[in-house]
């Protein structure tokens, strides 16, 4: 998850929030992934993974979901992508300065 978090460090003060979520995970081993990980993103627990199934349709990891400012789900991407490529910093800036819904 390196191309992660350069993606939040990078459009952090631009309006992107990227938030990390395990679900049906113990917070010790949440904490422990994250040190050893050394993700930067802020990480939510969602330990019986409920909300996030029933919410977003959380259902395996690895998900992205694109959810607009006034917290509407507009997009998800289903497995891994690499985040540092130049078609993936398109649509994330074309997401981050689109206005209205």
């Amino acid at each position: 998850m390196p191309s992660v978090n350069r993606l939040h460090e990078e459009f952090k003060g631009q309006g992107l929030e990227v938030l990390l979520i395990a679900f049906r995970e113990s917070s010790d081993l949440v904490k422990r992934t994250v040190a050893e990980r050394g993700y930067t993103a802020p990480v939510l627990l969602d330990a019986s993974g409920d909300l996030t199934g029933r919410v977003y349709g959380v259902f395996g990891p690895p998900t992205a979901y694109l959810v607009d400012r006034e917290g509407r789900l507009v997009g998800r991407i289903v497995g891994g992508r690499d985040w540092k490529s130049a078609a993936a910093r398109d649509v994330i800036r074309g997401f981050v300065h689109r206005r209205g819904p």
